[in-house]
């Protein structure tokens, strides 16, 4: 058995970049950081607060999600896998990236002042008024239901021993 599951509380660094790919499938990528506080060890060793940044990649509804409530600040909770790829540049360099695909997203903090999401231009929203804020009754959160394995798979029984 193995479990690739990764799970963020963060702030996002850079507004979502939305595309859509293959039959009008959006994915958006974005970043998220995430920051250790500095502390002072028993010894007296002191260690600097430190920030990694994650890489983001959402896809379908997660992505429409993300293109319409996340902007650079936002803070967020991401649920999601760990998927590295390499690939050649230009160049003939190989690279790679570690991403982390969300499998749900959900806002966390307040709504916007004055109720309005806030609006930053983009390639799909240029010159649009901001649509008004709508407080959800619960959080706003999606899964994508095609990636949920029990459910396509009733037959399965959970044999954990928690």
């Amino acid at each position: 058995m193995s479990v690739n599951k990764v799970i963020l509380v963060g702030n996002v660094g850079k507004d979502p970049e939305v595309r859509y790919v293959d039959q009008n499938t959006a994915v958006a990528n974005f970043t998220l950081a995430t920051t250790d506080r500095a502390y002072t060890a028993a010894n007296g060793t002191q260690y600097p607060e430190r920030t990694e940044w994650h890489n983001i990649v959402a896809w379908r509804g997660l992505a429409k999600i993300a293109e319409s409530y996340i902007r650079k600040g936002t803070s967020l909770y991401i649920e999601g896998k760990i998927r590295s790829r390499t690939w050649q540049d230009q160049n003939g360099n190989n690279r790679y990236i570690t991403e982390i695909v969300a499998d749900s997203i959900e806002l966390l903090g307040k709504r916007p002042e004055g109720g309005v999401a806030p609006l930053q231009p983009n390639n799909n929203n240029m010159g649009q008024p901001a649509q008004p804020y709508v407080q959800p009754t619960q959080p706003i959160m999606a899964n994508e239901p095609a990636q949920n394995y029990q459910a396509e798979n009733p037959n399965l029984e959970d044999n954990f021993p928690f």
